[in-house]
């Protein structure tokens, strides 16, 4: 994760890893500005299909720093993947596993 920016991510799931060929709702809170992109990605380059989102969220339950956005990947192949979050001022990445 960067230092430039504070990131939450809520996963609306059983359990980790996650599953392969599902769509997997993430619920995204950063700090910065700008809107919100997101894109995943295997070490090789095999890139997750984003099937929703980002929708930002105006109002939550959910208290944690920064604007609220959803989203929904889909992950094709098992594998430990690269989540890159990015706004017009600020990233961060975390590592994600799919089984």
């Amino acid at each position: 994760m960067s230092g430039d920016v504070e990131l939450w991510g809520l996963l609306f799931v059983s359990g980790v890893p996650l599953p392969r060929g599902e769509t997997v709702k993430i619920v995204w809170r950063m700090t910065g500005e700008g809107p919100l992109t997101v894109k995943a990605a295997l070490p090789d380059g095999t890139a997750a299909r984003l099937a929703w989102g980002p929708e930002e969220h105006g109002g939550s339950t959910w208290h944690r720093p920064g604007d609220e956005w959803g989203t929904g990947l889909v992950f094709p192949e098992r594998g430990c993947w690269r989540i890159d979050l990015s706004r017009t001022h600020g990233t961060a990445h975390l590592w994600l596993p799919v089984a």
